[in-house]
């Protein structure tokens, strides 16, 4: 079952707060006339702990007292700000890894109210080379990363393992023979090449002798037998840096503005199961 962790945080937030609302409004005024009347009742006999337990709040109240400070703040952060999110395959390698904490840059697209991700400010759009972080069209429960290739009004070409955009042919650059670390040595022996995107440098990696297939799923959503198109308005292409072992727009299509998360920036943490934590990740800035 997937986990929505941004209807969670505004559920707690207007929880707490609908509960510290009602007691000013409601309960808070009887309970202190009560609480004075049993001081009375007491004596001045009482000692600063049994005058605290009586002056206590109800732990409902008390506890929305201490967590709504906390859960607003955090749905802040995380809705406006940045969000982490950590990277679960290799389709973004060799520039992230398996394991790889990320922060996503949340207002880098214009900022979005949670949960409804209606956009309410306009700040910024994706550009060419981007790493961008959005909900999968085919689920958008789910966060897919993937860099941006085509803005709206690019003419992109896919073909023969070789981009183009707006007839210009993207130059690569051979870096030889990758080896991978951690879960990366899964790709040991692709070709390892350094890509320049209209002034975004990247490194991507090809697997030597495994055909392009893509193309045979893209004509199932654009009636074409090649990658050729034009990006509509309000729409972007991604792929995936490890170019043979993705599963982006080539498959199922164009990302919708209105799917986009966020620009990832930063690798904070690294933790690879099964193969140990690489702290040189830790730091990293994404590009």
């Amino acid at each position: 079952m997937d986990f929505d962790i941004a209807l969670v945080l505004v559920s707690l937030t207007f929880i707490s707060a609908a509960v510290l609302i009602l007691d000013k409004l409601l309960w808070e005024k009887d309970r202190r006339i009560k609480q004075m009347d049993k001081m009375d009742q007491q004596g001045a006999d009482l000692t600063s702990r049994e005058r605290d337990a009586i002056l206590a709040d109800p732990v409902l109240v008390d506890y929305a007292k201490s967590l709504f400070p906390i859960f607003f703040i955090v749905l802040i952060l995380r809705s406006f700000i940045f969000e982490p999110f950590r990277i679960p395959s290799q389709s973004m390698m060799p520039n992230l890894w398996v394991g790889d904490f990320i922060l996503v840059n949340k207002f880098s697209y214009g900022i979005r109210l949670p949960v409804l991700n209606t956009e309410i400010l306009d700040i910024g759009k994706p550009k060419n080379g981007d790493v961008a972080v959005f909900r999968y069209p085919v689920n958008p429960s789910i966060n897919f990363i993937k860099r941006v290739i085509g803005i709206p009004g690019d003419h992109v070409v896919y073909r023969n393992k070789l981009l183009y955009i707006n007839d210009q042919l993207i130059p690569q650059k051979m870096l030889g023979a990758y080896h991978g670390e951690g879960s990366g040595k899964k790709m040991d022996g692709a070709i390892h090449k350094s890509e320049n995107l209209l002034g975004a440098e990247h490194d991507i990696l090809m697997t030597p002798n495994k055909p392009d297939m893509s193309h045979l799923f893209f004509s199932l959503f654009f009636n074409n037998g090649d990658i050729d198109l034009v990006v509509p308005k309000g729409h972007y292409f991604v792929m995936g840096d490890n170019r043979d072992e993705s599963h982006d727009s080539r498959f199922w299509g164009l990302v919708a503005e209105d799917n986009l998360v966020g620009k990832a920036f930063l690798i904070w943490f690294n933790w690879d199961m099964g193969q140990g934590l690489f702290w040189e990740r830790i730091g990293s800035t994404i590009k």
